[in-house]
């Protein structure tokens, strides 16, 4: 297994604090209502991003958690993933940040009445070159999601495979960063820069950033491969990476075709029922600090 040249004493340190104690909600609006913002987020493509996006989404929105999912990512697979056609969207994400429309009039329906999208599509490529030369560049998706009216307990933010601006945006707007790391052979290269990037924002523009956790993702049990990977994960991170495991299932990689989450597609899979333990494991973290605090 390659050595990522981690120093986790060091770099770790400010960047991620034990799990327990990451109930970290903010208020979104005026009303003082809170929400938990998570950023998912790995520069490496292929790791299960977008797959994680949409159905922790629809998971906590089943165990009636109010949840909206806001694609970051131009190539808008969030958007199609939970069946929102983006060639007929006429206001995404892109307006949003670029300040032309609020948050509120961005939102969209899903198949869960619980869980509402703001959707993206390819325009949101031209953030990064019309924002290039704004003071405020950094803090766009912030100030959109800070006009809501308080009225989600969780928001989802699924950002595209590089740590670009519209993953620095992401960064900034949220409370905590879950990073799914798929089981594979140079699995953990990479993740130094990334946490490199998630110190220097939380210096510079996000002091109260945490990270909620180490996803491990397409874990084969049939290979040793995947248990090494998970091992040294474990090494690396120790108790920030999630019990849950989420599985190589071919239904997973089948329900994005038919534009909908694991849940309404095979509710009965094993994919299906690691985003539904991970929704658990997230809300129980909340529960945790929440009972230590009172």
């Amino acid at each position: 297994m390659t050595n990522i040249g981690l120093r986790p004493d060091s770099v770790l340190r400010e960047t991620a604090p034990r799990r327990k104690g990451l109930a970290t909600r903010r208020k979104v609006g005026n009303i003082g209502k809170m929400a938990r913002v998570i950023c998912i987020a790995n520069q490496k493509g292929g790791v299960g991003k977008t797959t994680t996006a949409i159905n922790l989404s629809a998971s906590l929105a089943v165990s009636e958690k109010r949840t909206l999912l806001i694609d970051c990512d131009p190539q808008a697979n969030a958007t199609s993933g939970v069946g929102i056609d983006q060639s007929t969207v006429d206001r995404t994400l892109y307006h949003g940040m670029l300040g032309q429309v609020g948050a509120a009039s961005l939102i969209m329906d899903s198949p869960i009445a619980s869980l509402k999208v703001i959707p993206a599509n390819v325009e949101l490529i031209g953030f990064e070159v019309e924002m290039m030369s704004s003071p405020d560049r950094d803090r766009s998706l912030k100030n959109l999601i800070a006009d809501l009216d308080g009225s989600f307990e969780y928001i989802i933010l699924d950002c595209p495979p590089s740590l670009s601006l519209l993953t620095v945006n992401a960064l900034t707007a949220a409370d905590s960063l879950l990073i799914p790391l798929q089981c594979e052979f140079y699995a953990l290269e990479g993740l130094g820069q990334l946490l490199r990037t998630v110190e220097r924002i939380r210096r510079s523009l996000n002091p109260e950033l945490k990270i909620a956790g180490i996803l491990l993702t397409m874990f084969d049990k049939r290979t040793n491969l995947s248990y090494q990977v998970a091992e040294e994960a474990e090494k690396y991170f120790k108790d920030l990476v999630f019990k849950t495991l989420v599985p190589r299932n071919i239904r997973l990689s089948e329900a994005p075709s038919f534009g909908k989450p694991i849940l309404l597609y095979d509710a009965t899979s094993t994919g299906a029922r690691s985003y539904i333990e991970l929704a658990q494991e997230i809300t129980q973290t909340e529960g945790d600090a929440c009972n230590e605090v009172t």
